[in-house]
């Protein structure tokens, strides 16, 4: 199973930026998909869900600016990030989880600055 992150870098305050996560080696369609950031000397923290079935979450700290999407032809989940602030600068990293097990990509890195 691999989970690829890609799309990170450095941004301006205000700037957006897409993240894309692309599964291989498990049914996609069967997971719930999900984005995890982990900012510099904080805990690993959820920041959106999609379910199998399309259902979306996300935390209130970034409610009306990111968006997560999936494309289950493609295998891959996207985070879209609006309206990007200092204090979304993270490492963010790709979850897949189903019944059968749950898996983490290796992560890419946010950094929001100017």
């Amino acid at each position: 199973v691999q989970l690829v992150e890609s799309g990170g870098g450095l941004v301006q305050p205000g700037e957006s930026q897409r993240l894309s996560c692309a599964a291989s080696g498990i049914i996609f369609s069967m997971y719930a998909m999900g984005w995890y950031r982990q900012a510099p000397g904080k805990q690993r923290e959820l920041v959106a869900l999609i379910t199998s079935g399309g259902r979306t979450t996300v935390v209130d700290s970034v409610k009306g600016r990111f968006t997560i999407s999936r494309d289950n032809a493609e295998s891959t989940v996207y985070l879209q990030m609006n309206s990007l602030k200092p204090e979304d600068t993270a490492v963010y990293y790709c979850y897949a989880a189903a019944p059968s097990g749950a898996y983490w990509g290796q992560g890419t890195r946010v950094t929001v600055s100017s």
